[in-house]
């Protein structure tokens, strides 16, 4: 029988509670106004465990980031891949919304530290966007291919289409104030799934 050489479940919780506790700090102070002690004595390790379970913060960093763009996208294309019908995109945009607002930490952290942190955005363009855009694609070629989308270059749709989502996540505001109401999310939802779908121009 194989051994495998898995982390002891104390160790793999120490490394998700320094993750936990970076996210919140760098959320809330920038990366560049964490220092390695702070990140230390929000997770309640000593600042030598930080550096056996990562080599730097910029790697803590990184983890993060690309971490959460994973799941922000994954669970976009699962809903996409589930939906009803290819014209059902107001109702994965109003569940994307809810769940943006749900994660405002995360979301402050990959689309702003991106922006100061080139190695960062590279990282996670090659790692995690450009095979998600590769999933979506897939899925708008089909919807042309049966035509329900008109013909047209089926990565530069999803390109936009994920960039929907890519926009609401600079900032908690960017397109719904926070506290809005279920109503006013479905109605947003509705417009921006109108304007993917049917264009602004007038028939």
């Amino acid at each position: 029988m194989a051994i495998t050489n898995r982390p002891p479940q104390a160790e793999t919780e120490t490394r998700t509670r320094i993750l936990k506790s970076a996210l919140k700090l760098f959320a809330r102070n920038g990366y560049d106004g964490t220092t390695t002690r702070d990140l230390a004595e929000h997770a309640g390790v000593a600042e030598g465990t930080l550096f056996r379970h990562f080599a730097n913060k910029k790697a803590i960093l990184v983890e993060i980031a690309t971490q959460g763009w994973i799941e922000i996208l994954t669970d976009l294309l699962t809903e996409l891949s589930e939906m009803g019908s290819y014209q059902a995109v107001a109702q994965v945009m109003r569940r994307r919304m809810l769940h943006l607002h749900q994660n405002a930490d995360m979301l402050k952290v990959c689309f702003m530290e991106a922006q100061f942190h080139p190695d960062l955005r590279e990282h996670i363009q090659s790692e995690v966007i450009n095979k998600m855009t590769d999933v979506a694609e897939a899925f708008f070629q089909t919807a042309m291919d049966r035509g329900v989308y008109r013909q047209m270059n089926p990565k530069l749709v999803a390109r936009v289409f994920l960039g929907m989502f890519a926009i609401a996540g600079f900032s908690q505001d960017t397109i719904m104030q926070p506290n809005s109401s279920p109503g006013e999310m479905k109605e947003m939802a509705e417009g921006l799934a109108d304007i993917f779908l049917n264009g602004v121009l007038a028939p």
